[in-house]
């Protein structure tokens, strides 16, 4: 349309004459101009005309944008953030601390965030968690104006593309598998933000002395590795009362639980040399220890009370040292199953296992003593009178002292063995003086002759018979006394052996309950502090 408006317009002005009447003929004549309108020019106006709008469309394209578009001008149609990045990033130098004046100290601002407590081992002193780890500085070189740029405040960025600093933690001992997190946030005042999950594995000096009621301190000191306080300073992202005791993202169902995380700034240097900043992070850990308390304590409680009930039984009989050996080969056992759940240090035993033997000692003891008691009820034939010291300190002041009920039936039996025995002896002594075996010595006198009675005479030859007979009788009299004797030695040694069991056995139970009432004392204390 345009072209023909433009091609109606020359032709119209060719047409048209000046000043609204005929057109005037200039003055030439007998010139070529003149010729050529007078009569070819008529005839090649066509072909002029033809050739022009030939040549309209080309002229169209060589029209500038500003001949072509003559309202408001559009935007661009690259991104706001391709801009942004392409802008800042165009002559970025990360090599290079961000600031303008070196003397400048750039700030750099750190928080912590327990996540989980993934373990502890004991064994190589290391302690492995997973934390949220965020830092923040200014960056210098990366600043703009929203307004040049859509209003945009904040971007995204590399990690590998700017400048990044250089703060390591002092307890690695080990590269964990921690999640990659290639960007930062970057405001348009120039602050960075750079946030990024950790998997960290730390030496920590882990005392398991209480275990399994153990609290565990483990230090995590973040630093520059390389740069001075002067280059760089490290401070606190929050207050340390909000990192203290924020557990909105630990995982509170494992063995550990967190009690808090104390922080903690501190300059270092190294011989005198220029200083560097740190700041520590004291994550402080508590086991639960209720598995340990049902897996490994109420058993051995069990046993041991097992083996003070076996004092009940019977000290002259067998049983008890068979008894005894079933539950020392069952604690044994016992301590083989439990032994890879204990926690192995090469610095110290943890105080569960000196429980454990004390336990085992205990059980020995009690044994040992089971066996002097039978040993001391059983072939009395072997055995002495009880010596007279014995007596007097087992079944005088031992009875005394334990408060036994029946002791004065043990004093009466004791006076009656002592006479019997006593009588024994004197009988003997007789035996040994009258050889007839006659109580009364005029008897004797009779039997041999000096004073025989009519009715006592026996012929002379009917003597060898009655002397047999005599013998035979003073045998067995001396038989039964002395069957008797051996009785009381026997009910002696009984009545000297229950006075000692029953001293060994309070004894035993007074160490027991002292080691018990000691070790949960302590156990209680632990687990309040």
């Amino acid at each position: 349309m345009q072209q023909e408006r433009l091609i109606t317009r020359l032709i119209g002005r060719s047409h048209k004459p000046v000043g609204g009447g005929k057109a005037k003929e200039p003055c030439c004549r007998g010139s070529l101009l003149c010729r050529w309108r007078g009569g070819a020019g008529r005839a090649m106006m066509p072909t002029a005309l033809r050739v022009l709008l030939a040549l309209l469309p080309l002229a169209s394209t060589l029209q500038t944008p500003g001949t072509q578009h003559r309202g408001p001008t559009p935007e661009p149609t690259e991104p706001a953030l391709r801009r942004l990045a392409h802008h800042l990033l165009a002559h970025y130098q990360k090599d290079v601390r961000p600031v303008r004046d070196w003397r400048t100290t750039t700030n750099v601002a750190i928080d912590l965030m327990v996540y989980a407590i993934l373990s502890v081992d004991e064994k190589n002193q290391v302690l492995t968690t997973y934390i949220w780890y965020r830092q923040h500085w200014t960056d210098e070189f990366l600043r703009w104006d929203p307004a040049h740029f859509d209003n945009l405040t904040r971007i995204s960025l590399p990690a590998e593309s700017i400048w990044v600093p250089d703060i390591l933690i002092n307890e690695f001992v080990d590269v964990g598998k921690s999640p990659r997190v290639p960007y930062v946030y970057v405001g348009h005042h120039g602050e960075v933000q750079n946030l990024k999950p950790i998997q960290v594995m730390t030496a920590c000096s882990l005392d398991i002395y209480n275990f399994p009621f153990d609290v565990q301190n483990c230090s995590l000191t973040f630093t520059s590795w390389l740069h001075h306080i002067q280059d760089i300073n490290l401070s606190l992202w929050r207050q340390p009362e909000l990192v203290k005791f924020d557990r909105s993202v630990f995982m509170n169902q494992g063995e550990w639980e967190l009690l808090y995380i104390l922080s903690r700034f501190q300059e270092f240097s190294v011989k005198s040399s220029d200083s560097y900043a740190e700041m520590k992070f004291y994550v402080v850990i508590r086991r639960r220890p209720l598995f340990y308390t049902v897996s490994l304590l109420l058993p051995s409680i069990f046993l041991m009370v097992m083996d003070i009930v076996g004092f009940y039984l019977p000290p002259n009989s067998g049983e008890r040292v068979s008894f005894k050996i079933t539950l020392l080969l069952g604690y044994s056992v016992f301590l083989i199953i439990v032994s890879d759940t204990l926690p192995a240090t090469a610095v110290g035993t943890p105080l569960i296992g000196i429980y454990f033997v004390v336990c085992m000692a205990l059980l020995v003891i009690s044994l040992t003593e089971t066996i002097l008691i039978v040993r001391l009820v059983h072939k009395q034939d072997l055995q002495p009178h009880v010596p007279s010291w014995v007596k007097r300190l087992l079944l005088e002041q031992a009875t005394v002292l334990l408060c036994i009920r029946d002791r004065k039936k043990i004093s009466q039996s004791r006076t009656q063995s002592s006479d019997i025995s006593r009588q024994v002896d004197n009988n003997d002594s007789t035996a040994k003086l009258n050889p007839y075996g006659c109580e009364d010595p005029r008897e004797c006198e009779v039997v041999g002759g000096a004073r025989l009675t009519p009715a006592l005479a026996v012929p002379v030859e009917g003597s060898p018979l009655m002397h047999g007979i005599l013998r035979e009788i003073t045998a067995i009299r001396q038989f039964l006394e002395k069957r008797e004797e051996f009785r009381d030695v026997a009910r002696e040694w009984l009545q000297v052996g229950y006075v000692l069991d029953v001293l060994l056995f309070r004894a035993y139970l007074a160490a027991v309950l002292a080691y018990s009432i000691t070790l949960g004392t302590l156990w209680s204390v632990w687990r309040d502090a």
